[in-house]
């Protein structure tokens, strides 16, 4: 009938049994549980956590606090004008054409910056244009659309 659900096992040797501590002098691991004698890591709970410094302040707290983190900053993908002369003359460049062809990540919005030089007439749809890429691009006899 062949392998069923109830038959299935790990490789012999692949499954180690849990050393059991603690459990009297017979078992080789009695009495102190392989912890050694007395002192603080002897004791439940005796690791103390990482960055902790014997009791001195921890660097973490003796250095000061820095900088800060703008929580409605707005992200976008940022594509340079230069990238575009990949396409072909009069294409329509959409959010998702640019997604496929690898220039942006397609998580944000997308910024075009006038970076670099175009040498193609095209439309492209984005969420938000620079003021010299924008140039750029209608001086080429190509069309702006704001998404």
């Amino acid at each position: 009938m062949g392998i069923e659900l109830w038959d299935l096992k790990p490789p012999d040797g692949a499954v180690k049994k849990k050393r059991r501590v603690g459990r009297g002098p017979g078992s080789g691991r009695g009495k102190t549980a392989g912890k050694g004698t007395k002192g603080q890591k002897s004791r439940s709970g005796g690791a103390k956590g990482p960055g902790f410094e014997g009791g001195q302040m921890p660097i973490i707290r003796r250095l000061p606090k820095k900088g800060f983190s703008n929580p409605f900053k707005k992200v976008y993908d940022v594509v340079n004008v230069s990238r575009l002369n990949r396409f072909n003359d009069g294409d329509v460049i959409t959010p998702e054409v640019l997604k496929k062809s690898r220039l942006i990540s397609g998580k944000y919005p997308v910024k075009i910056l006038g970076n670099g030089e175009l040498e193609k007439s095209l439309e492209v749809h984005a969420h938000k244009f620079s003021k010299s890429a924008e140039k750029k691009i209608t001086e080429k006899g190509g069309k702006v659309k704001v998404l």
